[in-house]
């Protein structure tokens, strides 16, 4: 995902009649971050400690804060449990916030992995806050996990390239297997999140299966999944289309600050769009939601139609008028945010149909 920064050339979202009104007022004063390309990720790292990346990094942080709201859904009826568990095999400490009703339980799980291209971002963010509570309303725990981001820390205070990211969020999941009559688990656990976040929650889900335990993975949800790394691209024609519509993703600082040796060797767990069906087959259900308006929108249907072609049990969506990954920001659209709330609810206690 795009961080607040320089305006760029091309920024359409305001202009392009297609976008819901709620948007372009919500995100008037976004500005898309002038990337440019790099050649390694020292370059990356450094350019992210300079000053104008440390205000870019602060100016997302307040942004994302904006969409904290009691009015949309309050946290009194929530509890909230702090927790840190060690990563293998590295041996660091992640964190995961857990948000579950106050009475009730055990309760199937949520685990969400955040966006942020794989790089940037926390689960304490404001808006990820809301979310899980909106989540939580549908009587399921949610657990909200930081792992290592590849260029700015989250809560966890160490980064990390590929894979280790993908390391805590497979430690997490089988963390919290080990944990759930403590925590008030019944041990049904949903592994979703949302543009990075979704690439992250796919290779998840791939690794949990390898390891012979895809049995405590009862669905997978995947929001605007950002798999690629390097756009323009030609079976991703959105990728020009949309591109200025909330993100530049012309830039190749994706796969240069996460793995861009694992992107040269067509590593589908650091790069999901290179899963073939073989690779995906003996995954449970999956549910596909992306946006009419994001530059990610076709890998999304494509990685769709390469799930069902691996005999998967996956549904998919294309919500209109929409950029990428607006359900996140939950005081934009609440309508959607709910949706997305209560299908990966649901995707816990094992069904697969979008909630409407």
């Amino acid at each position: 995902m795009a961080e607040a920064g320089v305006a760029v050339a091309g920024n359409r979202l305001a202009a392009d009649p297609r976008v819901d009104p709620r948007i372009r007022a919500a995100f008037a004063d976004w500005r898309i971050a002038d990337h440019g390309n790099f050649a390694t990720r020292e370059e990356v790292l450094a350019a992210a400690c300079s000053p104008e990346g440390l205000r870019a990094t602060e100016g997302r942080a307040a942004f994302f804060e904006r969409f904290e709201s009691e009015a949309v859904c309050p946290s009194a009826p929530f509890a909230v449990r702090e927790l840190e568990y060690p990563s293998a095999p590295d041996g660091n400490i992640c964190r995961i916030r857990l948000v579950a009703p106050r009475t009730g339980g055990p309760f199937p799980c949520v685990y969400y992995v955040h966006g942020g291209g794989m790089a940037r971002g926390s689960a304490y963010d404001g808006n990820y806050r809301l979310l899980a509570r909106m989540i939580a309303a549908h009587g399921v725990a949610v657990a909200m996990v930081d792992f290592r981001n590849s260029v700015t820390p989250s809560s966890v205070a160490e980064v990390a390239p590929y894979p280790g990211g993908l390391h805590d969020c497979v430690s997490g999941v089988e963390w919290l297997a080990r944990q759930a009559g403590r925590l008030g688990l019944s041990g049904d656990v949903a592994v979703a999140g949302e543009s990075g976040g979704a690439n992250l929650a796919l290779a998840t889900a791939m690794s949990l299966r390898d390891r012979g335990a895809a049995g405590r993975v009862r669905g997978v949800g995947l929001l605007a999944p950002y798999i690629r790394g390097i756009w323009p691209a030609d079976e991703c024609p959105s990728s020009v289309e949309n591109n200025g519509l909330f993100l530049d993703c012309h830039t190749n600082i994706g796969v240069i600050s996460y793995g861009v040796e694992a992107y040269e060797a067509r590593d589908p767990l650091a790069w999901g769009i290179f899963a073939t069906p073989a690779d995906l087959a003996g995954l449970p259900p999956v549910h596909v939601s992306v946006n009419e308006l994001d530059p990610y929108r076709d890998d999304g249907i494509l990685l769709y139609r390469r799930l069902l072609e691996a005999g998967v049990e996956a549904d998919g969506q294309v919500v209109l008028g929409t950029t990428h990954a607006v359900e996140i920001f939950p005081t934009v659209c609440p309508e959607l945010s709910r949706r997305w709330a209560a299908t990966v609810a649901a995707l816990a206690s094992g069904g697969v149909s979008s909630v409407e």
